[in-house]
């Protein structure tokens, strides 16, 4: 966009359109990634096993998650069409059908995490960490069902501009799940002490919480009922469901090749020692934190992406990316000045060994490197999926993450012994080239004209 675009007043207010969507969203993936701090504290007090098995349970439940949870993200981008188009109508049928896909979605994953810790064995886990980690993923499975019900009600709430609920249920869990799973996990009020297994308990009861005051909410909000979301029952229905895997399913593709990027490569960082891999840790987590405002604005930004596309408007197509672009890199320049300046003091916070904090420190230098392309390659995702342009992003993410960036970290980091330092060079180059690619992408496909991208394209 020129300049002159960019400083005009349907810009700004595209921006603060976008900037008041992305807040809630921010704060509520600061929700969800507070709800592993709180397990991890309440866990590592009870006990240095107790913890180990909580990370290897909470590893082993998220990594595969993130299939169904990016799966239903797809139906943010319908709402918002929908609502863009006009056809509010026909909202309330696509939901009831999302809704068959969440459980089913839920209890595939309730049947993994059954069957998942008879593998731990196999996969090298020290055998005293097993009971407690199985104990745990035992306990969590119950609530699997409720977490993607969640999601769905929730990407529902989010496609017609409303994500309040997002961040004010996602905090009102952590309320719930910090007494309840330090009363389970040390046998309080005259529980058992269940220890790593009171934790997943407590989890899963969150989970049906969240869900239960989602649907609630939805039931009886005056904002939705025009749409009639549960004035009738529906079986499920396979057009509709399919449409919504076709459009959803390469979405829970690239999420999962991304984020288990990261997994791999902190496994692989494990095999060069205790100290690198606790700096790594350590340093991820940081930048985890760090992810969740563009994460929150890409979010966004699927919404007004997927609005302007239902209204026919391609100028509102651009527009709506280009403002969620420019408070993209407004917030990673934040970030990255905060790593460049703070990161002494951040690794600080997390340790007092000093050859720890030494290595740490340099990799949020690295990690100070990539918060433009992480910025942009997230925020592209985010629009492309306002198009319900799925498949190609797919692809594009696997070349850059497993083609490109994974190949070179561990060429580097373990075949050229640079250490950590070589595996987060790897992350860089991935991101960047995702960054370019899918960028690439999205300007390509923002260009057709409104008629042919169509509400049911995949």
């Amino acid at each position: 966009m020129s300049s002159p675009a960019l400083l005009s007043p349907p810009f700004r207010k595209e921006v603060r359109a976008t900037a008041t969507l992305a807040l809630p969203l921010v704060l509520g993936h600061v929700s969800t990634g507070l709800i592993g701090f709180v397990d991890n504290v309440i866990a590592g007090h009870h006990g240095t096993q107790t913890l180990a098995s909580v990370t290897v349970g909470t590893a082993l439940l998220w990594l595969p998650m993130m299939v169904p949870i990016g799966t239903l993200i797809s139906l943010t981008a319908s709402v918002s069409q929908l609502d863009g188009a006009n056809r509010r109508d026909e909202i309330a049928p696509l939901f009831r059908q999302a809704l068959w896909l969440a459980l089913g979605l839920g209890l595939l994953m309730f049947a993994f995490l059954s069957a998942a810790p008879l593998a731990l064995a196999s996969f090298g886990i020290a055998p005293e960490i097993i009971p407690g980690a199985t104990a745990f993923l035992h306990g969590i499975r119950w609530g699997v069902p409720a977490l993607t019900l969640y999601f769905c009600m929730r990407y529902l709430s989010e496609g017609m501009h409303w994500t309040l609920p997002t961040m004010l249920i996602g905090f009102g869990g952590l309320f719930v799940l910090g007494p309840v799973g330090y009363v389970l996990t040390f046998g309080k009020l005259g529980f058992p002490a269940m220890g790593a297994g009171g934790l997943g308990i407590a989890s899963a009861l969150t989970m049906w919480l969240q869900a239960t005051t989602f649907a609630v909410y939805l039931w009886n909000t005056k904002r939705f009922a025009h749409l009639q979301l549960f004035a009738h029952f529906e079986w499920p229905r396979r057009a509709p469901i399919a449409q919504l895997l076709r459009t959803g399913l390469p979405i829970g593709i690239t999420v999962l090749m991304e984020g288990s990027l990261f997994i791999v490569t902190a496994l692989l960082i494990a095999r060069l020692g205790a100290l690198p891999a606790a700096a790594h840790q350590i340093a991820i987590n940081v930048s985890a934190l760090c992810f969740m405002i563009p994460m929150g604005v890409a979010e966004a930004t699927t919404v007004r992406v997927g609005h302007a596309l239902g209204s026919g408007e391609r100028d509102g197509i651009r527009r709506a990316a280009h403002a969620g672009y420019a408070i993209v890199l407004a917030t990673q320049a934040l970030s990255a000045l905060f790593l460049l300046l703070g990161h002494d003091l951040v690794v600080s916070l997390y340790t007092d060994d000093l050859a720890v904090a030494a290595l740490a420190g340099t990799l949020l230098l690295y990690a100070a490197a990539f918060q433009f392309p992480d910025g942009i390659q997230v925020l592209s995702a985010g629009a492309l999926r306002g198009l319900k342009d799925t498949r190609v992003p797919m692809w594009l993410a696997a070349v850059s993450y497993w083609g490109l960036g994974m190949p070179l970290g561990a060429g580097l980091g373990l075949g050229l012994g640079w250490g950590p330092q070589g595996m987060w060079l790897g992350l860089i180059l991935g991101l960047t080239a995702a960054a370019v690619l899918l960028g690439w992408r999205f300007e390509r496909s923002s260009r057709r004209p409104p008629a042919s991208l169509s509400l049911e394209r995949a």
